[in-house]
């Protein structure tokens, strides 16, 4: 991954503002309510042809009994430990507050490299104000504006003077979304894969707010994980914070390459999982589709699965090709089953079938079973190929495009699909004239 850089420090001080900044995108979750930024997010900055991974966490709490705190306390913990230098964040307007002496006690024992970044400098006097925190006993310190960009680029100059030259490149490596309703269980799949607590798991609905993209190294296989916020009903989403949530679910699955959507054994397939399986359809996303909570449900008989299994297919018609896989993500069954499927879907949405060999086969099913004649006009097919691109598209050329009908583009599908192995893959058909 490179050089890794965390920005920690109190709630509220403009951690996830610098975040934005240093990745030069929205990303972060920015609002005047403390303790939005629950989890630690990822993203990449560059400086002067450098690039370094950059950590936001949830602002350090010391000595609070509220679960969030406790968790936004272990988060800030963890980024400690994987960073290779810390942003201490502060607040110029604030000074020196007890919470920043206790954390200062910690980063020191941390050894690893710490910047002070004294942030809300925006005139003469609050720049004289900044020496205040050289009592802290660290060296560097950085007076900026967050919001205004003002003396960023010489905390960029330095920052970089201690981070290491990217070694591998993985921004291409496949990135797995785990999407999903609500408290169905996506964090705590992503904490079973990974072996370590990254994302808070609570027992309340909502509580994964932010995108976490994780790396994934095991088994053989390497690629991002991504943890998104659940989607809730849109009547439910008030807040600015809600309203970020959910548009960082749905761009989450436009980025990704596959999606697992995990859905509840107890509750069965609702109107918002299938909302976000069409929205993976229509982009052209592999899909997987994780039934979890499998251990909690009672009263399983033999044909239990193949029953859920019919219901569910039932329901994604007319795309049903997709794998369906029964787990657990607290009890770690077939987690790593699912990691495979995913990775198959990967390389099947990959696949290209050359153009000769599509031919002979499709004109043959063609042959054999020839279009319905429409008003009296018959529809002749004369030539297959698969169009390169990330969505599995494949143009046939005919005399009559607009005549095709649907029950005959999706009878072809699913011999392409019998024929080549597309589970999980959506594929488009395009009729066109020659």
């Amino acid at each position: 991954m490179g050089s890794v850089v965390a920005i920690v420090g109190r709630p509220n001080v403009g951690k996830s503002t610098l975040f934005n900044r240093l990745i030069g995108e929205r990303k972060a979750i920015v609002d005047d309510m403390s303790g939005v930024t629950r989890d630690r997010h990822y993203g990449t900055g560059e400086w002067l042809d450098r690039e370094f991974t950059v950590i936001d966490t949830g602002g350090y709490v010391h000595g609070s009994d509220d679960i969030f705190e406790a968790a936004i306390r272990n988060q800030v913990e963890i980024a400690m430990v994987e960073a290779d230098v810390l942003l201490f964040m502060v607040d110029v307007t604030c000074g020196i507050t007890d919470l920043e002496e206790d954390f200062a006690k910690i980063l020191r024992k941390s050894k690893k490299k710490v910047l002070v970044v004294v942030n809300k400098v925006d005139n003469n006097e609050r720049l004289v104000d900044t020496h205040e925190f050289h009592r802290m006993g660290f060296k560097d310190i950085f007076p900026i504006s967050s919001v205004s960009g003002f003396g960023t680029g010489e905390l960029l100059d330095e920052l970089i003077k201690h981070i290491s030259v990217q070694e591998e490149d993985l921004t291409n490596l496949p990135k797995i979304a785990i999407i999903g309703r609500p408290n169905v269980g996506k964090s705590s799949l992503i904490n079973a894969l990974l072996g370590i607590d990254r994302n808070i798991v609570t027992d309340i609905a909502g509580t994964t707010r932010d995108s976490v993209h994780s790396l994934y190294k095991g088994f053989g296989h390497e690629f991002w994980l991504v943890d998104t916020a659940g989607v809730r009903k849109k009547a439910k989403v008030s807040e600015d914070v809600e309203f970020y949530m959910v548009m960082r679910s749905l761009r989450a699955i436009e980025d990704a390459d596959v999606c697992m959507l995990m859905i509840d054994a107890q509750e069965g397939i609702q109107a918002q999982d299938l909302n976000l399986f069409h929205l993976c359809d229509r982009n052209g996303k592999g899909v997987v589709i994780l039934v979890n909570k499998w251990d909690l449900v009672e009263d399983k008989q033999n044909n239990t699965t193949k029953k859920i299994i019919e219901g569910i297919k039932e329901r994604l018609a007319p795309f049903n090709d997709v794998p369906i896989l029964f787990i657990s993500a607290t009890e770690k069954q077939r987690i790593h089953k699912a990691i495979e499927t995913a990775v198959e879907v990967y390389e099947k949405r990959k696949k290209h079938i050359p153009t000769h060999e599509l031919n002979e086969f499709m004109l043959e099913v063609i042959n054999q079973n020839q279009p319905p004649a429409i008003k009296g006009k018959y529809i002749k097919i004369k030539y297959v190929t698969q169009l390169k691109g990330n969505t599995r598209q494949f143009l046939f050329f005919c005399n009559l495009p607009q005549y095709v009908s649907e029950s005959y583009k999706r009878f072809l599908e699913n011999r392409l699909r019998e024929q080549y192995d597309f589970s999980g893959v959506p594929l488009r058909l395009d009729f066109r004239k020659k």
